[in-house]
């Protein structure tokens, strides 16, 4: 069987098509020459005639007229599912997964992800919540999303949230039983509602700073969880203090279910970024996930001067 270079064959219907060797080339992108070089090497290898050609036109032979026949739809088919490929490059589509902790998840991914699902319905997210630090590459997510102090330098982080500061809360009937505390110090006397780290195998350590001053407190009590729910759950039972997002108890404490002490002490730092593999290639859909989150800091007021 003889196969035939495609893009002889591309040349030779480009020919055929415009019926010039000057307008093909134009189209093809060659010059005139080369393009009547290659047309005349596929007739050599056929043995045919492909073209009649004259000072003024250029028309295919009977050889010509059917092997444009057999091979014309067929190049067209090829053209027609290399541009549908190319659209589905185009096209926000695909599998993303991303690995969160549960309130970055539940604050910032899904308020801002379900706006994009709804206008590209063939994107498809998987939410791992973890408190862990995850390998992303090697348990192949696509992306992850932590506080910004914690993540590798080898990565490239988007900042997706705005400053965020812990806070130590207790209930109003703790603080019946209890005296308020007033410094880190403090703390020892009291019980403290721990979480321990998934990655670490240790507890969240409980840090203040104040002008140029940094506590890290030591803390102990009679509970320890990994997860923030059940030392919210715990907190709000008047177990003990808790350690914890500021953001993450604002509406409890707007109710007066908690209240907040040692704001003094409590100090803001960076908050959640998405970070991925530098060498990743952004596809159309993670490029449209990662202008959703990045972070837009509000602007402030401008005060006019009398």
């Amino acid at each position: 069987m003889m196969r035939e270079n495609l893009n002889d064959l591309t040349a030779f219907v480009m020919v055929a098509r415009e019926g010039s060797f000057t307008r093909a080339a134009a189209q093809l992108g060659v010059s005139q020459s080369a393009l009547s070089q290659t047309v005349r090497g596929l007739e050599e290898r056929l043995g045919l005639r492909l073209f009649t050609r004259t000072t003024r036109s250029v028309a295919p032979t009977d050889a010509g007229e059917r092997l444009l026949a057999a091979v014309g739809p067929r190049l067209e088919g090829i053209e027609a599912d290399l541009a549908s490929l190319k659209e589905l490059r185009d096209k926000p589509a695909g599998n993303i997964r991303i690995t969160a902790s549960e309130h970055a998840a539940n604050s910032i991914l899904m308020p801002r992800l379900m706006n994009l699902l709804r206008e590209y319905p063939d994107i498809k997210f998987e939410i791992s919540t973890d408190y862990r630090m995850v390998d992303i590459v090697e348990q192949r997510f696509d992306a992850g999303v932590r506080l910004g102090e914690y993540i590798a330098k080898d990565m490239i982080a988007v900042r997706i949230g705005p400053d965020l500061r812990m806070t130590v809360v207790g209930s109003p009937a703790y603080f019946a039983r209890h005296p308020k505390p007033t410094k880190p110090q403090d703390l020892t006397a009291h019980n403290c509602i721990n979480i321990r780290l998934p990655t670490l195998g240790g507890l969240l350590p409980w840090e203040f700073k104040k002008g140029t001053r940094e506590v890290n407190a030591k803390v102990d009590g009679t509970l320890v969880f990994n997860g923030v729910q059940q030392v919210l759950t715990a907190v709000l039972d008047g177990m003990g203090l808790a350690y914890v997002l500021e953001e993450a108890v604002q509406q409890q404490v707007a109710q007066g279910l908690l209240i907040p002490v040692l704001e003094d002490w409590c100090h803001y730092f960076p908050g959640y970024h998405l970070y991925y593999p530098s060498r990743r290639q952004p596809s159309t859909a993670f490029s449209l996930i990662v202008d959703a989150l990045r972070y837009q800091a509000p602007l402030r007021p401008v005060t006019k001067r009398i």
